[in-house]
């Protein structure tokens, strides 16, 4: 293997064509430089250089040697900082699973921070269910996850990035569509537009539980698992439906959100990651998007 700093040497002296200014501009003495450049000669097996007592001249080895030399110090170079650059957590490759309601806000302003910030950084992006993104963390798939509580596994750690409350969903032409809100036990001989149990397991069992509250099961309709399919069916004047508030952001111009006066507890959007991961990238990753969504 022939070292970095025998063909720096060797650099040096083919730019100078001078041994003495050359161990200058090294800060060696002279003779040590000889001998490296003879060393690298006798591991390449070929002259580099004629010498004589009034001149150095490239061979015709050195000249294609010298432009080798060229592009390995520039390849040590860009290696170096690219190294840095991953050591510090500003470049390499970040695997992002997120859930489909959060691509409404508060994913794509995280990623947008983030890209600026880190512009070397590859995103692997993929939209996951909650239960898919766990799995994936746990087993390394992904190294955060943008999705809903609860966790349970203790090696999971996470960050409440927002609170959304649960509002009431209805076709412009409803008759309740022009009030600003709305009990739910007014509208328990409704038609509902549900979250599917088995896609959507978190609002099915808040949204059932909120009407059993109010004082009856809700009449189901139709089914769906995603938010903006469930308003589609809404605005189709397919029945009602309870919603998160973040279903506002879509600004469907057929349908209006109504407050709940019951007051139904909130549902959050998390920040997860592994506990013991320790990449410098999935630290940044967190810390700014911690500061973003400070809580």
């Amino acid at each position: 293997m022939i070292e970095n700093r025998l063909i720096t040497s060797f650099v040096h002296v083919a730019e100078e064509l001078h041994f003495g200014r050359a161990a200058e501009r090294l800060n060696i003495a002279q003779p040590a430089l000889s001998r490296q450049i003879m060393q690298l000669e006798e591991r390449l097996g070929v002259r580099l250089l004629e010498r004589t007592q009034r001149k150095v001249a490239l061979t015709p080895a050195g000249r294609l040697f010298l432009d080798h030399a060229y592009r390995i110090a520039a390849d040590i170079q860009r290696a170096m900082t690219e190294v840095r650059k991953v050591n510090a957590g500003e470049a390499g490759k970040l695997a992002v699973g997120f859930i489909h309601s959060s691509t409404f806000s508060t994913t794509p302003r995280i990623l947008r921070h983030f890209r600026e910030l880190y512009p070397d950084v590859e995103l692997e992006l993929s939209e996951m269910t909650m239960a898919q993104q766990l799995v994936a963390l746990q087993e390394g798939a992904i190294d955060i996850g943008i999705l809903r509580p609860p966790i349970s596994d203790i090696r999971i750690a996470s960050h409440v990035l927002r609170e959304e409350r649960f509002v009431l969903a209805a076709p412009e032409t409803h008759p309740l569509a022009s009030a600003h809100e709305v009990a739910l036990a007014s509208v328990m001989d409704e038609g509902f537009i549900l979250f599917s149990q088995r896609q959507s397991p978190l609002f099915h069992s808040r949204i059932i539980a909120m009407c059993e509250k109010a004082g009856f099961v809700p009449r189901v309709v139709q089914q769906a698992t995603q938010i903006h399919t469930v308003m589609g069916l809404v605005s189709a004047n397919m029945g009602l439906s309870i919603v998160p508030e973040v279903a506002i952001e879509l600004n469907h111009p057929n349908v209006r959100c109504l407050e709940i006066l019951d007051r139904p507890p909130v549902v959050q959007v998390i920040l997860a990651w592994r506990q013991a991961d320790g990449s410098p990238i999935v630290k940044a990753f967190v810390e700014r998007t911690v500061g973003l969504y400070p809580g």
